[in-house]
């Protein structure tokens, strides 16, 4: 799915920000992990998960399995 937005100038976003915010808050409702929002994002989840921290979200513990793909 493909989804177009448009915002006002005076906002001065960046289509990057607008795709940060939009995967941090997906990630806070529990409907994406933080591996595949990164790899969205095409950064480590590691940055992923700093980035949260921007906009205030807590960082969920990770499972067992999570931790073993980030390591492999």
């Amino acid at each position: 799915m493909k989804l177009i937005m448009e915002f006002p100038d005076e906002l001065n976003l960046r289509e990057d920000e607008v795709k940060i915010a939009a995967l941090a808050k997906l990630y806070e409702l529990g409907k994406i992990s933080s591996g595949k929002a990164a790899k969205l994002l095409g950064i480590s989840r590691v940055e992923f998960l700093d980035l949260l921290g921007k906009y205030k979200v807590q960082i969920e513990p990770d499972t067992e399995e999570e931790l073993l793909k980030d390591i492999m």
